[in-house]
């Protein structure tokens, strides 16, 4: 029987395509993949998450022609798997492939648990303690089971990376609850944790000093831990920075971050290329900018910050059955 595929162009969505095509196993094909950029085709992060796929996948196909700007891609059944191992690579970092790899574990035949190499803490994505702190929490609302854990067994910064995750995943046994979240409520505690990869442990309490100056004119109840680990626990890159999560009287968290390295470019996508190297933010300013940015994130009312937006999305797609793939 001959297959049908759905057709695509652009690069714009690819995790969400990908995604929502593995859980609904609609085959794709995406043409026309950065035709018109100076380095077209798919970037090496995008063929690293294709990979990590077929790693937690059976029987799945994935074709990709010379230039990569074109990709065929027919999903196989999600099986999950123990004890598994991916090299994120240094493009992006770890939250890149977190996000949709929750999402994909939680529907797998088996329970997933695998370790992730690379970033933990980036400029373009979200870093490991958004999903301890605040992911798990949301996911909670939808019915997901217990089980699902984040360890973090490393901390890696940009550009060298070295950090190390393990990710665990249960299996959804029926199906995911619907939410209806519309009370962000009252802010009743802030919670976070400031931590340094190879640099001196000081920096902690400079960044926590600067956030608790502003937070706590607003509310006495404040706590922000002390996250510095010593090598060989601190990857192969010297940074910083700091993570705040509020907590709501309707149980609605709310997470905002700040961090500084010692990158070759600002542009995560150029780190392995760029020999311009750019001076950080001192530990002062990484945390005023980290509790100005939760009290902006406050301030816009909503039920779930913007980096949690399109989790949401990505959740309740599949929850109403809209597989939009080519939106």
């Amino acid at each position: 029987m001959k297959t049908s595929f759905l057709r695509l162009k652009g690069s714009q969505q690819f995790r969400l395509r990908l995604l929502l095509s593995t859980v609904s196993v609609t085959p794709i094909v995406i043409e026309e993949i950065r035709v018109d950029d100076s380095s077209p085709g798919l970037k090496p992060h995008e063929v690293s998450f294709l990979r990590l796929i077929e790693e937690i996948s059976d029987d799945c196909s994935v074709e990709i022609n010379e230039t990569g700007t074109k990709l065929r891609y027919k999903p196989g059944i999600l099986v999950g798997g123990r004890n598994l191992v991916h090299e994120c690579g240094l493009s992006r970092s770890i939250g890149y492939f977190l996000e949709p790899l929750i999402v994909l574990g939680l529907f797998g035949k088996k329970a997933l648990s695998i370790t992730l190499k690379g970033i933990t803490n980036g400029h373009k994505d979200p870093c490991i303690d958004t999903f301890q702190t605040t992911t798990f929490h949301i996911l909670k609302h939808f019915g997901v089971p217990a089980g699902l854990e984040l360890k973090i067994i490393s901390r890696g910064s940009p550009p060298e990376g070295g950090g190390e995750v393990c990710l665990k995943v249960p299996i959804i046994q029926n199906s995911l609850s619907a939410v209806n979240l519309v009370d962000e409520g009252m802010v009743k505690r802030i919670r976070g944790i400031a931590y340094t990869t190879r640099v001196s442990p000081e920096m902690v309490h400079r960044m926590r000093y600067a956030a608790r100056g502003i937070l706590n004119r607003l509310l006495p109840d404040v706590n922000i831990r002390d996250g510095h680990l010593s090598a060989p626990l601190s990857g192969r890159s010297p940074g910083y920075g700091i993570s705040l999560v509020a907590e709501t009287t309707s149980g609605c968290f709310i997470f905002a971050e700040a961090s500084a390295c010692f990158s070759r470019d600002g542009d995560a996508e150029d780190m392995e290329t760029s020999d311009e190297k750019l001076a950080p933010m001192l530990p002062e300013d990484i945390g005023i900018q980290a509790a100005s940015l939760l009290l902006e994130e406050i301030k816009q009312g909503g039920v779930v910050d913007s980096t949690h937006q399109v989790k949401w999305v990505m959740t309740h797609g599949l929850l109403n059955g809209h597989i939009l793939l080519g939106h």
